[in-house]
């Protein structure tokens, strides 16, 4: 399974980072895409990381799932870029490919109008512009191919809800017990 985590000026580290981590443990293969014009994007908390490509030079469709972290200037930055608007409606529609935000990230995709008819969370708050109906209110919450989460805090029980939905139970399970987590 190959994940795109998509990383604009302002994304809140943790909730890339961690899910990140728990991913690559797993098996996933995770890669860092820069919507910014270099690899270089700094975090909300003035954390500069380094992704691994900038997505100008990258086929979105070629992963099997995308991730959207929050952070509001990440997400401002994630709504513009063009590639990655056309590509979410594709990853919504397709039973075989998994979207994932937390946080504010949830909010792009009720701003393309891709959450009618489907249950998802965001960061308290943010819900105000869901369809009526969708806002679950949960830590985390899965949805056929959509997993969304409210906030930095369930940034690791987000990125095991992930890893669980792309490579199983019994992987997700052994990362829990390697990284000492409960439940």
């Amino acid at each position: 399974m190959k994940l795109a985590i998509m990383l604009g000026d302002g994304f809140e580290p943790i909730e890339a980072m961690c899910p990140t981590d728990v991913l690559r443990r797993g098996g996933v293969d995770v890669t860092l895409v820069s919507v910014m014009p270099t690899k270089h994007v700094i975090a909300a908390q003035g954390i500069t990381v380094v992704a691994d490509v900038v997505v100008a030079d990258t086929d979105l469709m070629e992963f099997d799932a995308i991730c959207l972290p929050g952070g509001m200037g990440g997400v401002e930055n994630l709504t513009k870029c063009d590639k990655l608007t056309a590509a979410l409606p594709k990853f919504m529609d397709d039973g075989g490919r998994m979207v994932a935000a937390i946080c504010a990230g949830p909010t792009i995709l009720s701003s393309l109008g891709l959450l009618h008819g489907r249950k998802a969370t965001c960061y308290p708050g943010c819900e105000t512009d869901f369809p009526e109906g969708v806002y679950c209110g949960q830590d985390v919450c899965k949805d056929g191919n959509l997993i969304t989460a409210s906030g930095p805090a369930y940034a690791l029980e987000f990125g095991v809800e992930l890893l669980r939905a792309l490579a199983g139970n019994a992987v997700a399970s052994q990362v829990m017990e390697d990284m000492l987590i409960k439940g």
